[in-house]
């Protein structure tokens, strides 16, 4: 079943176009991956896809069965967000916030969620720990671990292994990788790792300021964006 549908979708930065003309389906099970060069309009796609963007141009579809506070979200980490002064419990339990409605506390179900997520990614001994004071893997986990409570259904991950060393960075994945195969859940990944995408994804959108390609790994791997995308990347 689909959950997003992007038909001829265009966005603007400051008044000027972003990135224009983006039409692809995104399945219940899917992992794409979202690859272009810096300033291409990924970015700005995602915040439409997240209703923080509203397009100039066509429409972003969701499905009946799923809202926009449905979507769990992994943004890129800024310098203060890594310093925020809370315990791992707290920052994983917020992604319960949008199912508490007029709820002013968290309830027994809203715990056993985020302890349920912080097992799932071999974080549950840190739950006391000041995020601030962890390393960038476990606050990634930490993170995952938070979108995890915000939905049973997709999750969008933007540069996710960004300043990771390599080891960190293919548990990442791994872990990425379980949660879409074992729970079901659809990954959007925004990323420059075009190995981790042939590796992991099962779908392409390739983004330069318009979509130049969505499809298969299989047919992106056959095609002229895709043969020269990964002839720079193996030559960089």
């Amino acid at each position: 079943m689909s959950l997003i549908t992007c038909q001829n979708v265009s966005f603007a930065y400051e008044g000027i176009p972003a990135v224009q003309g983006i039409n692809f389906e995104i399945n219940e099970g899917d992992y794409l991956y979202v690859v272009g060069e810096n300033g291409t309009g990924k970015s700005t796609l995602i915040k439409g896809l997240l209703k923080l963007k509203k397009p100039y141009e066509g429409e972003i579809i969701l499905s009946p069965d799923l809202k926009s506070n449905e979507i769990g979200y992994l943004p890129q980490q800024t310098s203060i967000q890594k310093d925020f002064p809370a315990t791992v419990f707290e920052v994983v339990i917020s992604g319960c916030l949008n199912q508490l409605g007029l709820k002013p506390f968290y309830s027994r179900k809203e715990k056993k969620t985020a302890l349920l997520n912080m097992e799932r990614l071999n974080i549950l001994n840190l739950q006391k720990a000041c995020y601030q004071d962890l390393s960038g893997g476990q606050q990634q986990r930490v993170l995952l671990a938070r979108a995890l409570c915000a939905t049973q259904k997709i999750i969008i991950l933007d540069e996710p292994v960004a300043g990771l060393d390599p080891i960190v960075t293919a548990e990442l994945y791994q872990l990425i990788d379980r949660i879409n195969k074992e729970m079901d859940i659809t990954i959007i990944m925004v990323s420059h790792d075009v190995n981790a995408a042939l590796n992991y994804a099962n779908q392409i959108l390739h983004l330069r300021n318009k979509q130049l390609f969505f499809g298969s790994i299989e047919d992106y791997k056959k095609s002229q964006i895709g043969k020269q995308f990964m002839k720079d990347y193996i030559h960089d």
